[in-house]
């Protein structure tokens, strides 16, 4: 029975991750879409910057080609009952005065607010009115760069020449710059010779939130986690000081 066992247990393990990679590449595919609808249906990812990062994004997670060009076909409008994908922002309290940003990918905003608002009310926030928390948050690009030995400060000065505004340190491996968000994909092609993980743009918190509760700070932890569990969602932001 020890083996039937293992063997059930793989399978759940691998039904789990087949669902999340699914649910990345449905995120992915909505990205896409919208990156072509607001653009005016420009598909070239050299004449489309959003969509470029996007693509490349999609492909640092294996998402099959004819799933890239079906989204690309349905932000041209060839695709079907797809015309009213809507990007929408929701924003949020939570516990120990945390702030979130939630942005959404939907077809059907009343589905989504509606999920949203569930997770809320079960994880002890609130739905805030819209510019209640956006003005704590403002957008940048943002590249995270593996280090491979070099340090922050030798990066620093890389990306600075490369027109750069700011980095942080991740940990002791990684590096995030911070840029201008329609200079992203000008820094980040000039740093090429970096070990480049992702690049992307962000809405990165003016002020952080420092929460002690060990319970506050998991309930807030939790309440990430569900928002990013939702397919509609595409990203959360908040302006915890330590996650």
């Amino acid at each position: 029975m020890s083996g039937h066992s293992k063997w059930a247990q793989i399978k759940r393990q691998k039904g789990t991750s087949d669902v999340k990679r699914g649910q990345v590449f449905t995120k992915l595919a909505n990205a896409i879409t919208i990156a072509v609808r607001q653009s005016g249906a420009v598909a070239d990812p050299d004449q489309n910057p959003r969509l470029r990062l996007f693509i490349e994004k999609a492909k640092a997670e294996n998402m099959p080609k004819e799933k890239i060009a079906r989204a690309i076909e349905r932000g041209i409008g060839k695709g079907d009952n797809d015309n009213e994908l809507q990007e929408v922002s929701y924003e949020a309290f939570g516990p120990g005065k945390v702030s979130f940003i939630i942005d959404v990918a939907t077809d059907n905003k009343q589905r989504s607010i509606s999920a949203i608002r569930n997770i809320l009310n079960k994880g002890g926030g609130t739905l805030a009115n819209s510019g209640s928390v956006s003005y704590q948050f403002e957008i940048k690009g943002a590249i995270t760069v593996n280090k491979n030995k070099q340090t922050t400060d030798e990066i620093f000065l890389l990306a600075a020449d490369a027109g750069a505004e700011d980095i942080a340190d991740i940990n002791e491996t990684e590096v995030i710059i911070y840029t201008k968000p329609e200079e992203l994909t000008k820094v980040k092609d000039t740093l090429s010779g970096l070990d480049i993980e992702a690049a992307e743009i962000i809405k990165k918190p003016i002020t952080t939130v420092n929460v002690e509760d060990e319970s506050s700070y998991a309930k807030i932890l939790a309440l990430i986690d569900e928002f990013e569990s939702l397919d509609d969602v595409q990203k959360v932001y908040t302006n915890l000081s330590r996650i």
